[in-house]
């Protein structure tokens, strides 16, 4: 499986704005010497990369920056989106429409990921699912990256008090990944 070179460069300017150039030079310095080698690269945010390479960078993520806690990743995730919804992707979003955002969950998803698909699910007016089914790789530190991704994509499109929930993870066992996610208006 692959991913666009859109998800190193949000991990790496979030790592760079809020630890510093010498945090980032830390993280790539954990990773072996190809991955290392790749970074190094200018990467281009619409070429796809492997999914296992991003996924060694997250875990040096977590071991350098978030002293073995993953929940970094959703701040990682808000930070990605917005960036991508306030750039390259700010037509996805739905100002005042937070459903009509959520409905766009598989679009938006083969634009980050080669494999799989993710549909949405209206639960309420104000809350839905979303699913992802069929991915080739995944990781704990990419759900978490979903979820705050899609958190503060809705608040983008006026929702508040929004909460996203993982009821379901491939990488801790379940058969997809699933998230829950509800607010207000």
């Amino acid at each position: 499986m692959e991913i666009k070179g859109m998800i190193f460069h949000s991990r790496k300017e979030f790592v760079v704005d809020h630890f510093g150039e010498e945090a980032w030079n830390r993280v790539v310095n954990a990773l072996p010497p190809e991955d290392r080698e790749l970074l190094g690269e200018i990467i281009l945010t619409a070429k796809w990369y492997p999914f296992d390479v991003g996924s060694r960078l997250d875990k040096a993520i977590v071991g350098v920056l978030g002293g073995g806690n993953a929940s970094i990743f959703r701040q990682i995730g808000a930070a990605s989106a917005q960036t991508s919804l306030t750039r390259v992707h700010k037509t996805f979003l739905t100002p005042g429409d937070p459903q009509a955002f959520m409905k766009k969950s598989g679009i938006i998803y083969k634009f980050y990921y080669d494999k799989g698909r993710r549909e949405y699910q209206e639960t309420g007016p104000n809350s839905g699912v979303v699913t992802t089914y069929d991915a080739e790789t995944f990781s704990e530190p990419d759900c978490l990256t979903v979820i705050g991704w899609y958190e503060e994509a809705l608040r983008m499109c006026g929702a508040e008090n929004v909460v996203g929930i993982e009821e379901e993870c491939r990488a801790k066992g379940g058969k997809v990944c699933r998230y829950r996610f509800q607010w207000e208006i």
